[in-house]
Order: structure tokens, then C-alpha cells, then sequence
């Protein structure tokens, strides 16, 4: 019997060439594995493809639930953004596609699994750091590193299918390079690649449009969380991949959530992409606005430096590593409070505020009103701006007195 890889298959035509490549190469079994993290239609007519291509099987998982509740919550509650702006749609899927991955190899007995990411990018990063972690024992084949691997175009591609007896409707056109799943769309190439050009959304946008086509009137929306997950939307339980999908529908009927970015990618070069978030950037605002009136001044600005490095680690691949597990705990902490309503609305690319309400609120009325309550005199504020203030006038008197001694 042959060895087998497993083969993380999209369908397209890098991983559909790198079937008859697997079996040249290595005379390997190759067993197709598609994750679905949520990418719609872009599955369908997978077995056809897969096993026209030389594959003997495809393995369809559908793991989007478990995304949802187990990569993108936690991002969620830790307010993890790349570089500012990036919500983390593909870094978060990764992790999830590598341990499923290392399962069908170890059902099949695979001695190898094999991916499609370039040797440019961060995902050959994630996945293989990924499999490293869960599977130390299996190989892991990145083509596009290997001189073997001779197709370095689209045309080439489509040529050495055919000379393998695999004519499938792959076209020449260019188009972006797109990653899809349920929180998000990314697109690079084109015009893209020149930062000094403008994107062309009306040729580009997948999930929604731009806020200057979206309606003139606004759309309120109501959302619930309970201890940091979000439970309901305008008055609805629904599970997280079902508030995802009705957030994107609102999102990108409004023109929210459209990021257009040049980011600093593992390797070390800079790239340039568009990003649509409808849905996720909703539902981050919303957890915001609730963590506002929950958290205490010191958690806040402790939970920003968390989320940030949270945010690092996602997106260099290090979902398997104490150090997430670590950062995760303290978050999991701070949301034990976190639970109300949010209330806004979307207009033209804004989410704007219209009420939120938790029982676990630390706003006090007594305290945040000018007028003067029982639980603050205004006298004690003399004590604290002294000694809060003594490093600086310590400092102002000494310069003061060296001045002195100079003139």
C-alpha cells in the first residue's frame, strides 16, 4: 500500500494542480481535506473536482461553529485588532484548519500533510506552526518552497493539469486573491498592489457596499451578551455563527466594516489588502460599548496591552502555545461581568451609540452628575492633586533652582 498525505484542498487551481503533483513527486495516496470555515458556495462541486484530479478521497468538515465559539469569541472578548485594523478573520481560521488536518491524518495513517500557502506569505506560518504543535511526528510539504515545484503562473498551472488529463473550467483571468470564511473577506492583487491607487470597490466588494451607496436611512440594532459572548440580536437568541451571519447581512447592507490596509506580515514585507469585516466589526464595537460601563479603569488598560499582544500571537501562527492559553485565561477573567444590552445604529459605514445598559454597570449617576452627592466631596480632590501632582512640582522646583544658580 501507498503512503498517504492529506492535502488541505480549497477547490482552486493551486491545490487541484498539486494532486498529480503529490502522486509524481512522492507517489503518495492523496486524501483532499476542505475545511469549511464558512466560505458558501466556493464548496460546492468539490468531490467531482477532487477526485477528477487523482485524488482517491475528499474529507468536507465543517468546523464553523467551533470557530466561532472557539477562536473568534475569544478575539472578540479581547479586543484583538493587527496593527490597529485588522479584525484577524484568516489568522483565526488557521489554527482550527491545522488541528483538523492533524485529525484526518491520524485516522488515515497519513505520514505527511501538504498545503498550498506561498513561500511569501503568513500562512504557510500558521498552518505549519499548527501541525508542529499537535502533530511534531508528521511531515508537513509546502510546494511552492520546493525547487521541484516548477509552475510559478496561473497559465503554467492550467498547462501541467491538462498535461495530467485534468481539464477542468479554470480560467486565465486575473483576479484578487480572496480568503473567505464566515467572519470575513480578504482581497489583495490588482490595483491593489500599488498603494498609491484607489481600490475599485464597485469591481471588488463581495458582502456588502460602500457607505455611499448604502441606505439614507438608519437601521437601530439591538444586541445581548452574557459574560462576554453575544447572546441575541434585536431580540433574538441565536447561536455565534448564526449572529455572525445576520450581522454580516446588516453590516454589509450599510456599508460597515470595509478596511483597506498595508500591514507588516510575518516574513518581513510589507502587503496591501482590503478587508471586509461587516458582521465582526459590529459585533466588536458592541462588546466595547459593553465593557465600557463593566471594567474598571486599571483592567481596561491592562486588557488593551493583552489584547494587543493576543493579537500578535494570532496573527504569527502561535494559536497552539501556552502563551494564548495564558492571555485567553486573563481575558476569560475579566468577562465575568460583562453582560447587557447594547443598543446602536448603522448608518453609512458608522456604528453610532444609543444606549447601553448592564446590571453590572459601575457608571453611577450620584458621581458622574455636577451636582453634589453624598459619596464625593469635592474637598478631597485638594489632597489627591497634591500628591498626585508632587513628582511634577518636585521637578519644577529643582529646575527652578538650578536656574537660579546659573543666572
Amino acid at each position: 500500500m501507498k503512503e498517504k498525505v492529506v492535502l488541505a484542498y480549497s477547490g482552486g487551481l493551486d491545490t487541484t494542480a498539486i494532486i498529480p503533483w503529490l502522486k509524481e513527486q512522492y507517489d503518495y495516496e492523496v486524501i483532499c481535506c476542505c475545511i469549511n470555515c464558512g466560505q458558501g458556495e466556493e464548496l460546492d462541486g468539490l468531490d467531482e473536482r477532487a477526485k477528477l484530479s487523482g485524488a482517491s478521497k475528499l474529507y468536507i468538515e465543517d468546523i464553523v461553529d467551533e470557530f466561532c465559539d472557539d477562536y473568534i469569541v475569544p478575539c472578540v472578548q479581547a479586543g484583538a485588532v493587527y496593527e490597529h485594523k485588522y479584525l484577524l478573520g484568516t489568522s483565526m481560521a488557521r489554527p482550527g484548519i491545522a488541528k483538523k488536518l492533524v485529525e484526518i491524518a491520524r485516522k488515515e495513517g497519513a505520514v505527511a500533510i501538504c498545503h498550498g500557502a506561498t513561500g511569501k506569505g503568513n500562512d504557510q506560518i500558521r498552518f505549519e506552526l499548527g501541525i508542529k504543535a499537535l502533530a511534531p511526528d508528521i511531515k508537513v510539504i509546502a510546494p511552492w518552497r520546493l525547487d521541484t515545484w516548477k509552475m510559478d503562473s496561473r497559465e503554467a498551472e492550467i498547462e501541467y493539469c491538462r498535461a495530467h488529463g485534468i481539464d477542468l473550467p479554470f480560467s486565465n483571468d486575473s483576479s484578487y486573491s480572496r480568503d473567505r470564511n464566515l467572519w470575513h473577506i480578504s482581497h489583495e492583487g490588482l490595483e491593489l498592489e500599488d498603494p498609491s491607487l484607489e481600490p475599485n470597490y464597485d469591481h471588488m466588494l463581495v458582502l456588502g457596499v460602500t457607505p455611499e451607496k448604502a441606505p439614507d436611512e438608519p437601521e437601530y440594532v439591538t444586541m445581548t451578551f452574557e459574560k462576554g459572548v453575544p447572546k441575541s440580536v434585536n431580540g433574538k437568541e441565536m447561536k455565534v455563527s448564526d449572529i455572525i451571519r445576520e450581522l454580516n447581512r446588516l453590516g454589509g447592507k450599510h456599508g460597515i466594516g470595509i478596511v483597506d490596509i498595508v500591514e507588516n506580515r510575518v516574513v518581513g514585507m510589507k502587503s496591501r489588502g482590503v478587508y471586509e469585516t461587516p458582521g465582526g466589526t459590529i459585533l466588536m464595537e458592541a462588546h466595547d460599548q459593553l465593557e465600557e460601563l463593566c471594567l474598571d479603569r486599571a483592567t481596561m488598560e491592562m486588557k488593551k496591552e493583552i489584547g494587543n499582544k493576543l493579537a500578535q500571537v494570532v496573527y504569527e501562527g502561535k494559536w497552539f502555545t501556552p502563551l494564548r492559553e495564558a492571555l485567553q485565561a486573563f481575558v476569560e477573567s475579566t468577562q465575568e461581568y460583562v453582560t447587557g444590552e447594547v443598543k446602536f445604529k448603522l448608518y453609512k459605514g458608522n456604528i453610532i451609540k444609543a444606549g447601553t445598559t448592564s446590571p453590572y454597570s459601575l457608571y453611577s449617576d450620584s458621581l458622574a452628575s455636577f451636582t453634589t452627592g453624598d459619596q464625593y466631596d469635592h474637598h478631597d480632590a485638594d489632597g489627591f492633586i497634591t500628591l498626585f501632582g508632587l513628582p511634577l512640582k518636585v521637578r519644577a522646583m529643582m529646575l527652578q533652582n538650578n536656574e537660579k544658580k546659573t543666572n
